[in-house]
């Protein structure tokens, strides 16, 4: 096992799957030579030269749009948007193209696409540089949408997004960047699926369902409840779309409870529809509402004051609490 943070894992993980398949291409602002803003791609033009690890334009709409053509002859392009905010201008090759093309061939027609985003608050950034786009995306049909929450989840599933035959919107948390873990270099497959979901801390009273930044959290929260004698099981949900409804339901079915956790915006965020589908499937197993502790429904505001946005672990305790009283 080697102890690396997220960003070095992903690096590795990009590495490991260009080593393994030539048609793997990289592209994107300042990818190359700078190795990104964030370093992921750090020394990888160096190793496999300009042409595999493309310096772009300042253009997302070119990268994407050329990125889709690539994939179109066999490429499996990896292109890299430097900030979530600036997704949107490729929003029309992403869901205008990119997504209905094997739809719009009756499955002749693949589009082997990650498009990496770096999302997310908690790096003080300014406007622009810090939103939650997921629901976007996850809404819709064609578009795989995961996030990992840990190093180890960064390695895999970046080389499981490359080797998907669709597709796959890759959302980085910023703020994790730096979070290190343990990563098996030499473990030969994933242990999961890149669309399974993982419990990573079992229990008995709630469970908390979350994603990419707010897994952390969640953690910390569940082992402050422990030590109040309470007992929080915790959902990665890893994959946004599809979502893994058989660990969702099941950890819901056992605990009675649930409380989704998530930055972006509340409403119609994706904690809408978990809490729709639970009702749904366990509504008699439920002891008490789904609640939901994300941002509000405003821009992401000035750094100076996004302490005050983004869930935290006071927020997600205060949730907890007032689900075990119904």
């Amino acid at each position: 096992m080697t102890t690396m943070t997220m960003a070095k894992a992903l690096n590795a993980g990009l590495r490991r799957a260009m080593g393994a398949e030539p048609k793997v291409l990289l592209a994107g602002e300042d990818i190359g030579k700078l190795g990104g803003v964030f370093r992921v791609t750090e020394g990888l033009q160096a190793e496999f030269g300009p042409d595999r690890v493309i310096d772009s334009p300042l253009a997302e709409a070119g990268i994407v749009g050329t990125a889709v053509g690539l994939a179109l002859r066999g490429y499996r392009p990896v292109v890299e948007i430097q900030f979530d905010g600036f997704v949107y201008p490729a929003f029309d090759q992403l869901v205008s193209q990119a997504s209905r093309l094997r739809f719009r061939t009756a499955g002749k027609l693949g589009v082997p696409l990650v498009v990496r985003i770096p999302y997310g608050g908690g790096i003080g950034a300014i406007e622009h540089h810090s939103e939650s786009p997921e629901t976007y995306f996850a809404h819709t049909p064609g578009l795989k949408v995961v996030t990992p929450a840990s190093p180890s989840d960064a390695y895999w599933m970046i080389q499981q997004a490359i080797a998907a035959d669709d597709p796959v919107v890759f959302l980085e948390p910023k703020r994790r960047y730096h979070d290190k873990g343990e990563v098996d270099l030499d473990q030969q497959s994933a242990e999961l699926s890149l669309f399974s979901a993982r419990v990573v801390k079992p229990g008995t009273e709630a469970t908390l369902l979350c994603y990419g930044p707010m897994v952390r959290t969640c953690l910390e929260a569940a082992m402050v409840a422990e030590q109040e004698g309470r007992s929080l099981e915790v959902v990665d949900l890893r994959s946004l779309s599809p979502v893994d409804d058989a660990v969702v339901l099941a950890s819901v079915r056992r605990t009675g409870r649930a409380v989704v956790v998530h930055e972006a915006a509340r409403t119609l965020g994706l904690g809408a529809e978990l809490a729709a589908r639970i009702q749904e499937q366990c509504f008699y197993e439920l002891d008490a509402p789904v609640l939901r502790v994300t941002g509000y429904d405003l821009p992401y505001p000035p750094s100076r004051v996004e302490d005050g946005y983004l869930p935290d672990l006071d927020r997600v305790l205060d949730a907890v609490d007032r689900s075990l009283r119904w």
